[in-house]
């Protein structure tokens, strides 16, 4: 069996003297695993890196096997993203979320948001919010998917500002403000821009921070606290150091 495509490399581990595991996003393909033989050499040390975008080849005699990779470098970023503030953190981060989805499952949106996020860690607040929305999109992709369209309570697509911590639907400013303690604050970048009737308030850094209180609370709630694992200590750090480049 063989199959070829693009794919962002997640994760890199040590077999034997020369090879190596590697563990890789595709396009078509999802999240797969493969041995590269010779992944320990020279020529191969600088394309298998976390982050970086390579060409991949899978092979193997059954379905169901591991199977080999080769791989050719397409956009050997890695080198770049070290030299960012946002880099290390950002890279690890983006590879334990989608460590979440399932084996060869394929979820090409996710494969390409990914690359757009990898591409844009130079800028705190756009990459603060491509998170979000990355995050928002893995709830969907894994089944969890929130409905931000109109209120749950009144049906309404006007002054949406919360969101309900039990249904994950939105909730309008008049029906959510007696409750409004109980539920989390929408930002409105994650809303239709024909849906935002009143001007947010606060800064950019606050606007941020109830995205990823929002996206986090998802992700616990439906991924980290049934699979009894622990949330990415990265995450927490990436989110620190878009903070705190935007005071």
């Amino acid at each position: 069996m063989e199959w070829n495509d693009k794919g962002v490399i997640l994760g890199v581990r040590r077999h034997g003297e020369t090879s190596a595991i590697l563990e890789v996003m595709t396009k078509a393909h999802g999240r797969c695993m493969g041995l590269v033989r010779g992944g320990r050499s020279s020529r191969l040390r600088a394309v298998l890196q976390i982050g970086n975008s390579i060409d991949v080849t899978w092979r193997a005699r059954l379905e169901e096997h591991l199977g080999t990779f080769q791989v050719e470098g397409e956009n050997l970023r890695v080198a770049s993203l070290m030299e960012l503030p946002l880099g290390i953190h950002g890279v690890q981060t983006i590879a334990a979320h989608l460590r979440l989805l399932p084996e060869r499952d394929p979820h090409a949106g996710l494969y390409e948001a990914a690359q757009v996020i990898l591409d844009n860690f130079d800028e705190p607040y756009r990459a603060g919010r491509l998170l979000i929305k990355f995050e928002m999109a893995l709830l969907n992709e894994l089944g969890f998917g929130l409905d931000l369209t109109q209120c749950a309570a009144t049906g309404t697509k006007e002054n949406l500002v919360w969101v309900s911590p039990k249904s994950g639907r939105a909730v309008s400013l008049d029906a959510g403000r007696p409750y409004e303690k109980q539920l989390l604050a929408l930002p409105n970048f994650l809303i239709e821009e024909s849906s935002i009737q009143i001007r947010e308030e606060g800064t950019l850094g606050s606007h941020l921070e109830k995205g990823f209180k929002l996206s986090f609370h998802f992700l616990d709630r439906h991924c980290y606290v049934p699979r009894g694992i622990d949330p990415p200590q990265e995450r927490d750090g990436l989110i620190k150091r878009i903070l705190r480049a935007m005071v």
